[in-house]
């Protein structure tokens, strides 16, 4: 989103998401598609074409003070295009048109793009702003698969608590404000949520912390007892929901009338509503979160500029522009001595592990457990959306 702003295997059965209809192609049919890393960068071809969240690829035109699109251009010769999208289901399909070089994915739509080879494996070698990158950014379980990156990581946050003190005798301190029934009872109608099949997630997050009997160990790995669970607890929380949200400004306007007084959120959002009384926190059960990865496609008619691209995007100037905007946490030290703001890192806790250790950062939901359990199926993001279709009726 924007200030005018804005986000397994594959060897095993193409990271077991057969059953996404969405995935009709792991298999065959995909022998045009480039899916191993390259050697080198060849000599580039003049333009890239890259698709991503809102905020992620300014080039003056939405605010002329708002540009890190020209100087890459300037400096590579690679004339920029692009076109951003609102949910990951959007980008999912979008990317299947070969029309894009380079996507911006979150981990709700990372392993789709590898599971029906829509992304190839990158050599960071040719990367050289990787190096900077913060250690537990890198080969993470959402853009790794045995042991081959397939892209390289952009910003990341956390999906907050936000309330309105005056509906709050005390300041909460867990997810309980939006998922206990005798705290839901008390701004019924008020409560929000994040509109996608991935809050499933929050909910199970929940659950594992306070009902340890359903032995959750993560909550993209739910088995359809665990998934039951977390879909009867979103049944019962639709009751007090007023709206669910996926456009921010939304969600700034509601908090600024009142319309609602609680829900989850981005910290960006918290910094552009105007109304004192609302604040946010990590509840103490954590938070599910997003780190967003820079991949290159399968189908990409301009390899050697997407190269550049995702060099240029880490690298220290161009990553603090672009995460400062957005309002999430750069991935390096360098970028956050760059940040405009001073307090930029410390109020999105870049580079503070302790912080990220307490927090679920999107994955896809898949058959195969990603908790590591071979006893039992788990659910995939294909049950989960149907689910989600059911919780909203």
């Amino acid at each position: 989103m924007k200030n005018t702003f804005r986000k397994g295997r594959v060897a095993a059965a193409c990271l077991t998401l057969l059953s996404v209809s969405a995935l009709s192609a792991c298999g065959g049919g995909d022998d045009d598609k480039k899916v191993e890393a390259v050697e080198k960068i060849g000599k580039t071809e003049g333009k890239v074409s890259i698709l991503a969240w809102p905020g992620y690829v300014e080039d003056g035109s939405n605010d002329p003070e708002v540009d890190w699109v020209t100087p890459f251009e300037k400096e590579t010769g690679c004339e920029v295009t692009s076109k951003s999208y609102g949910t990951s289901d959007e980008a999912f399909n979008l990317a299947k048109s070969g029309e894009y070089d380079v996507i911006a994915a979150s981990g709700d739509l990372s392993l789709r793009l590898v599971a029906s080879k829509e992304a190839q494996a990158i050599n960071t070698d040719l990367v050289p702003n990787y190096e900077n990158v913060y250690d537990f950014l890198k080969n993470t379980e959402w853009n790794t698969v045995d042991g081959k990156n397939y892209g390289v990581p952009h910003g990341y946050g956390a999906n907050l608590l936000m309330f309105n003190k005056k509906n709050f005798a005390e300041p909460p301190t867990s997810w309980g404000a939006v998922f206990d029934k005798a705290q839901l009872e008390k701004n019924k109608g008020k409560v929000t949520a994040y509109d996608s099949p991935i809050y499933i997630a929050d909910a199970a997050l929940y659950l594992m912390k306070t009902q340890p009997e359903l032995k959750i160990e993560n909550p993209y790995a739910l088995d359809q007892k665990q998934l039951d669970a977390s879909v009867a607890l979103l049944k019962e929380q639709r009751k007090y929901v007023g709206e669910y949200w996926s456009d921010y400004l939304k969600e700034i306007q509601a908090f600024e009338t009142g319309d609602s007084v609680v829900g989850t959120t981005w910290q960006v959002i918290k910094n552009n509503i105007k109304n004192p009384d609302v604040d946010v926190t990590l509840p103490t059960e954590g938070a599910t979160a997003w780190n967003d990865t820079w991949m290159l496609s399968s189908q990409a008619k301009n390899p050697n500029c997407a190269y550049k691209w995702m060099d240029y995007i880490l690298s220290p100037e161009a990553n603090a522009q672009a995460t400062e905007y957005f309002g999430e946490a750069p991935n390096s030290p360098e970028a956050c001595e760059q940040t405009t703001d001073p307090k930029h890192c410390e109020t999105f806790h870049a580079g503070d592990q302790e912080y990220a250790e307490q927090l679920w950062f999107w994955r896809t939901p898949v058959k195969e457990c990603l908790d590591g359990r071979t006893d039992v199926e788990c659910t995939d993001y294909a049950q989960w959306t149907e689910a989600w279709t059911e919780i909203k009726g």
